[in-house]
């Protein structure tokens, strides 16, 4: 849809840049009293991308929430963006997404039209996936905002936690970094028009096709880079599986065009939270510049799966996502834990 509408611009911040960040949220939800139940295998105590609840010995349910404000104008894209990333958290987990409920916070200065093609892209972008938004909630506010409520389902057997890596496991990538450095960039139209599309069709990309090669495989870990970026992301990993992880900058993918506006400064809010929650557990080894590291604590939104899987199945993997995500890499492995969590290797 081509439009006028310029949704960021009734937003404070963009995307999955809007999370609060890692450490605050950490203190926000300490000393909570809360029930529990042996059936609960991944709750908010985790850090983990959904909670899952096993039913029985063939079933568990996934369930997430992730909404956000426009990280586009388009608001047809937008919803279809939206979607994706909330659809995502099930697809980390290994689960397949099948119910959700829509999210949606409408200002004063929103047309009907634009929210119907919120509405829209997300509707279509959850019938791609297989999903049934099948209800949800509206309210009005100060800022837009769309995402949905997601339920999933998977064979506990199946479920893959963002812990679990292991000593010489290989790590792989399935998106390209920069999203947020770009975004913020396009706000002062500094971005060509082709590079922006490009940004928007991997943004509205379902994480499906790599959730199921990746089940054909011994994956022993596995979350989907969004709004704490790679490192916050990473870092995350590395805490939960008592591993320290070397990441070759080297050999992460990353739109080249991000390098150049980190130069210039255009970083968003969100990274510099990230980077104050993560900093302290990396070492550099090697030359590794500034912007690249703004790069790789960026916030992504509808970013890709970071898989950590066993040393001998991993050129498979990766061979095999490839024929279908050609940006795939392999960017580092997992290692017994040293004195810091991440190692980045310039």
């Amino acid at each position: 849809m081509e439009t006028d509408a310029k949704l960021t611009k009734l937003a404070s911040c963009a995307g999955c840049g809007a999370k609060v960040g890692a450490g605050t949220l950490a203190g926000l939800l300490q000393d909570f009293k809360t029930h529990t139940d042996p059936r609960l295998i991944v709750g908010f105590d985790k850090s983990d991308d959904a909670s899952v609840y096993v039913i029985n010995e063939e079933t568990a349910l996934i369930q997430t929430v992730d909404f956000f404000p426009p990280i586009v104008d388009d608001p047809y894209m937008f919803g279809q963006i939206a979607a994706a990333n909330a659809i995502s958290d099930i697809y980390a987990m290994g689960g397949e997404p099948r119910l959700a409920l829509n999210l949606l916070c409408v200002t004063e200065k929103m047309e009907d039209g634009w929210i119907r093609e919120i509405l829209r892209g997300g509707y279509d972008k959850a019938y791609e996936a297989g999903v049934i938004i099948s209800g949800g909630h509206t309210i009005q506010g100060s800022d837009p905002l769309y995402g949905l409520a997601v339920t999933g389902f998977a064979r506990p057997e199946q479920i893959r936690k963002n812990a679990g890596a292991r000593p010489r496991d290989v790590l792989i990538l399935t998106k390209p970094l920069g999203v947020g450095i770009l975004t913020t960039a396009a706000k002062a139209e500094l971005v060509d028009e082709d590079i922006m599309k490009r940004l928007y069709r991997q943004m509205a990309q379902l994480n499906r096709e790599a959730c199921r090669i990746m089940q054909r495989y011994r994956v022993h870990s596995c979350t989907d880079v969004t709004g704490f970026g790679l490192l916050g992301h990473s870092l995350e990993m590395a805490q939960g599986s008592g591993c320290t992880l070397h990441l070759m900058t080297g050999k992460i993918p990353w739109h080249k065009e991000a390098t150049e506006f980190a130069q210039m400064g255009f970083v968003p809010a969100g990274a510099y939270r990230n980077r104050k929650y993560a900093e302290k557990a990396v070492r550099i080894q090697g030359e590794v510049p500034r912007e690249i590291q703004d790069i790789l604590y960026d916030p992504q939104t509808s970013g890709g799966l970071l898989i950590a899987v066993d040393e001998k199945d991993s050129k498979e993997l990766l061979s095999t996502l490839k024929e279908v995500i050609p940006c795939a890499e392999a960017i580092g492995y997992a290692a017994e834990p040293e004195d810091k969590e991440l190692i980045l290797e310039g």
